[in-house]
């Protein structure tokens, strides 16, 4: 492989003159996809809260040949967000792709999650993502049409330790579907991806008894190892592709076959997956480094 390039399995070209806006680009999987996206031709815009992170991956999009904008806002501020939609469409032209990633959450049992820390969750995994698609669909895809994909997780079974954000992101799915429905009528197409446990840059944020978890996590995944960002960065591409002109209100699961099964069959140890790495700049986190002794 290039060490220089993305190793991409889309032909060349694929996004060639498409505007296509990726929220959390600043890190993890959304700079691994706003690097995709790039080196298939996408003017990628960077959305996200910290500008010097945005500017970073911009740096490295412009440097391996690419094209990026970037626009530092929170997208759970309503006014904020219907202001750098505007100047998007102004500055880069007609949006044709969203992928609405920016997201996050903390470790608590339910019993200890207090309503303001419930309610953070939810518009950050939730609202903020409606009001970009919203904002997105009215200010130029209703009239020119286009893909959004959204953000989910592994929620399918519930998500212990985590149950404001499951929450949240079960929402999201609920989302994709009437947002899917609704909005076909204007050429618009809505899915998600739910990725499960991923060897992201995100990992690195857990700590205590989470974070000495992370290592094992591969031995609860039928295929026994976690995803790499570039996996879910082809799902994400194939899903604002052409490709997928007749699939709108779909869930993509990647998880490795993690929400399948139950406690009562055994989960064979094995190493028959391989995984696919085709970000050239990926960056594996520090924390599964942690648990070889």
């Amino acid at each position: 492989m290039n060490a220089h390039r993305y190793r991409s399995i889309f032909r060349p070209g694929l996004f060639d003159g498409a505007v296509v806006v990726v929220t959390g680009g600043g890190s993890g999987i959304g700079r691994c996809t706003a690097h995709e996206l790039a080196h298939l031709g996408a003017r990628v815009v960077l959305v996200g809260r910290k500008a010097d992170k945005l500017d970073a991956v911009r740096a490295e999009i412009e440097a391996d040949g690419g094209r990026a904008f970037t626009y530092a806002l929170d997208i759970r501020d309503e006014d904020a967000v219907r202001a750098a939609v505007a100047a998007i469409v102004e500055d880069a032209g007609p949006i044709d792709g969203l992928f609405n990633n920016a997201g996050g959450q903390y470790p608590a049992p339910a019993e200890s999650i207090t309503a303001k820390g419930f309610d953070a969750v939810v518009r950050t995994n939730l609202t903020g993502g409606f009001l970009m698609a919203r904002e997105v669909y009215v200010q130029s895809m209703r009239a020119h049409g286009g893909s959004i994909v959204n953000m989910l997780a592994d929620m399918h079974g519930g998500m212990p330790g985590m149950a404001h954000s499951g929450a949240a992101r079960a929402g999201m799915e609920n989302l994709t579907k009437t947002l899917a429905f609704e909005w076909a009528q204007s050429g618009v197409r809505v899915n998600a991806v739910a990725p499960g446990w991923i060897a992201s840059s995100g990992l690195d944020r857990y700590e205590g008894p989470v974070r000495a978890m992370i290592p094992r996590l591969a031995g609860a995944v039928p295929l026994q190892r976690l995803g790499t960002e570039a996996e879910v960065s082809a799902a994400v591409c194939f899903l604002l592709s052409e490709a997928a002109s007749f699939i709108t209100g779909a869930v993509v699961r990647i998880d490795g076959g993690a929400s399948l099964g139950n406690r009562l069959w055994p989960l064979p140890r094995h190493d028959r997956s391989r995984p696919f790495q085709g970000f050239h700049r990926y960056e594996p986190p520090r924390v599964l480094g942690e648990g070889d002794d």
